[in-house]
């Protein structure tokens, strides 16, 4: 299986390493191995399905593309997700609303223009910020919260981890790094949270993984950034 994403950031690609990690599932990391050279290259081959960008997965020439959708994939082949169907869609649903938190937190600092600095952004960036901070960051966490608590187990669904345990860790360490001050502010009213976020740093794939080299640190160049200027409690 080749995991094709950029390889200097964490990024959307991130979502994916760790539920392959935390499952043991031996992996390609293409990008990392190749360079961003060999990405561009692969991802203008001609494929009858290209995928529009990366992260993808190619297995034995099948592609999938798009996180929730690539999720979905290992959820299906490789036990990540419940087996009742009402419960596969429900993980899948809060891994789409995961995806819409993540897109919304990009654009905290491009608000204006993907492609243009945040340099040249700054002032829409701070307003971007602070109605993030204020408002809708809390109604997405209130949502995963309300959605934890309707489980009588200790994970998100079912009694074990699924994929949307893993990605829900990945969020919380990006808006933990992205805003420091407010995540430690809004901490005490998502227990449920934090439970699962524990529990997750504790499966022995994910150790393994956060104390290797393959762990790139968050930085300035992929989705969770930290500008001082742009957190508040």
């Amino acid at each position: 299986m080749k995991l094709w994403y950029w390889p200097h950031i964490q990024g959307r690609g991130e979502f994916i390493r760790l539920a392959l990690e935390a499952a043991g599932i031996a992996y390609e990391d293409c990008a990392r191995r190749d360079g961003t050279d060999a990405l561009i290259a692969d991802l203008e081959s001609d494929r009858a399905r290209a995928p529009f960008a990366p992260p993808y997965l190619d297995i034995d020439g099948f592609v999938v593309a798009q996180v929730a959708n690539i999720l979905l994939y290992l959820g299906d082949r490789h036990d990540l997700a419940p087996s009742r169907i009402a419960d596969r869609y429900w993980v899948h649903q809060l891994q789409l609303t995961i995806a819409d938190v993540v897109a919304e937190a990009h654009n905290v600092h491009h608000p204006v223009g993907v492609m243009d600095y945040y340099d040249d952004q700054k002032p829409e960036a701070a307003r971007a910020a602070a109605q993030f901070r204020d408002e809708r960051l809390p109604k997405y966490l209130d949502h995963f919260e309300q959605a934890a608590e309707c489980n009588e187990g200790p994970w998100m669904i079912d009694h074990r981890w699924t994929y949307a345990d893993t990605s829900l860790f990945q969020l919380i360490e990006g808006l933990r790094y992205m805003f420091p001050r407010r995540m430690a502010t809004l901490a005490p009213r998502y227990p449920a949270l934090a439970r699962i976020h524990g529990l997750v740093s504790g499966l022995p794939g994910i150790q393994r993984y956060l104390a290797s080299e393959r762990r790139i640190a968050f930085n300035e160049e992929g989705i969770f950034r930290h500008y001082p200027e742009l957190d508040a409690e």
